[in-house]
Formats: structure tokens, C-alpha cells, sequence
């Protein structure tokens, strides 16, 4: 996904697989990132501190990674959208 989100990483590259959802949204607020994820806690999160950083929430459930990938690439102009405006807080993607 490069090719659409070239500075896109994941929490593991950064040694955060094991830690706590604050310690993953503070690091997320402080190095500029948006979170995508399939668990809800962060989307309520946005909507109760708004951002940064940003929320995408995937609502497909345990879905092979190239649904994943496609999901994120169809929403890709919501995406887009959802990191210019300063008023979105946070985007669903079914």
C-alpha cells in the first residue's frame, strides 16, 4: 500500500505490539500518525478527544489482509479527506 500511503508503517515496527491502547494513541498523536484499525476503542477514543490523531476504524471483522488492503484502497479519497479536514476526527469503512 506504499503506493497510496508511502509513509504508512505498523505498530510492530515501532515495538508497540504489546503495549496499551494509550501508549499506542500517544505515540500515534506525537509522531504525526493516523491510527487504522479493526478495534472500536480507538474510534470511541476519537470521539471522545477528537484528534490528533486521526481514526480510520475497518468495520469488516477477521478479514483476510487483501480484503483488508482493498477495503483501505476503495476508501482511499475518504481517507484523504478525513487527514485534510481538521474537523474529522475519525472515518468508518465498511
Amino acid at each position: 500500500m506504499a503506493d497510496i500511503f508511502p509513509n504508512a508503517s505498523h505498530v510492530q515496527f515501532h515495538g508497540l505490539a504489546e503495549k496499551t491502547d494509550t501508549e499506542i494513541w500517544e505515540f500515534a498523536k506525537l509522531n504525526d500518525f493516523c491510527i487504522v484499525t479493526q478495534d472500536v476503542d480507538f474510534a470511541e477514543r476519537s470521539r471522545l478527544y477528537g484528534s490528533p490523531p486521526k481514526v480510520v476504524w475497518l468495520r469488516c471483522g477477521n478479514a483476510p489482509t487483501n480484503q483488508v488492503e482493498a477495503l483501505i484502497r476503495a476508501g482511499h479519497e475518504a481517507i484523504q479527506k478525513l487527514l485534510e479536514k481538521p474537523t474529522f476526527h475519525c472515518l468508518e469503512l465498511h
